[in-house]
């Protein structure tokens, strides 16, 4: 049995990242920090920046996919510092620790994101577009890229752009998550940012099954927009969760919430992804929202 090492395991992503490639056969081993709940025979715990314990995992576990997760993706993190030591020096130490353990992967998919793009000017955006990262989250990411490609001839490393996504159990730090779960709770008041943004969300069951697509297809030295091309605003999104929940309540702009540097549109082309892997069929955002109102994540 191939077995697949998820870094950040315990996390939204990565718990769903394991149900595909355990669903498809792999036996799956988690990688998560020290300071992560969960664990168990399946997850070792080490932090990014330990550059031996990586190294002793790696080659212990000898995996044959590496699927890099472990991150911060909150934009508005507020220690910046940690932003780039564990985006961009932890993956670093990964990808040395992954070389220095003497088992090479058949494939390494590493996370990076559609933020780097920034307030890009064109529709839809594709991987062609030159970045113009517009905050240290994104910053750190492109950073990552560039970092990784100085790997591309060691390890067979293949680097993806996922646009928004949600799904059951994300955290409420993040917008889609806090306005369902008002509706959840039958809030009468929602405060929220810039309610006019634009993004192009999917369901991060259709974004794993492509990231498993990606590991299984032989492509390396890449990088692939992983995106639904449909851009929907807030608005959207809460006339959305009315009609799905029959009940309304009150949206106000809080000042407090809106970033100086907030990306307003954002709309990716997965059209290099489809004709390298085939089309996965998106899961549309109305379905998405249904089950997160119904989910007990």
């Amino acid at each position: 049995m191939a077995t697949a090492l998820i870094t950040g395991m315990n996390g939204f992503t990565g718990q769903y990242m394991a149900e595909e490639l355990r669903s498809a056969g792999y036996d799956v081993i988690g990688l998560a920090s020290r300071s992560s709940k969960g664990g168990g025979s399946g997850v070792y715990h080490c932090d990014l920046l330990d550059r031996d314990g990586l190294v002793k995992v790696f080659a212990q576990v000898k995996p044959d996919l590496v699927v890099h997760l472990a991150a911060i993706a909150f934009v508005a993190h507020g220690d910046v510092d940690a932003i780039y030591r564990t985006n961009v020096v932890g993956t670093r130490n990964l990808l040395d620790a992954i070389v220095k353990s003497s088992h090479i992967p058949r494939s390494v998919l590493l996370a990076s994101s559609a933020n780097i793009y920034g307030n890009a000017v064109v529709e839809p955006i594709t991987e062609s577009v030159i970045a113009a990262p517009a905050n240290d989250y994104a910053v750190s990411k492109l950073s990552m890229e560039y970092m990784a490609k100085l790997w591309f001839e060691q390890l067979p490393i293949t680097l993806v752009r996922p646009f928004n996504y949600t799904g059951a159990g994300q955290s409420l730090n993040f917008l889609i998550p806090k306005i369902v779960d008002h509706f959840k709770r039958r809030a009468t008041e929602l405060e929220l940012g810039n309610i006019n943004v634009i993004r192009d969300f999917s369901d991060v069951r259709s974004v794993v099954r492509r990231y498993k697509l990606l590991l299984e297809s032989g492509i390396h030295g890449d990088v692939f927009n992983v995106c639904s091309g449909q851009g929907h605003s807030l608005l959207d999104v809460l006339q959305m969760m009315r009609e799905i929940s029959g009940h309304d309540l009150d949206v106000r702009v809080n000042p407090a919430f809106v970033r100086a540097n907030e990306v307003h549109r954002l709309i990716g082309s997965s059209e290099k992804l489809d004709i390298a892997v085939g089309k996965v069929a998106d899961i549309p955002l109305r379905e998405t929202l249904t089950w997160m109102l119904n989910s007990a994540l």
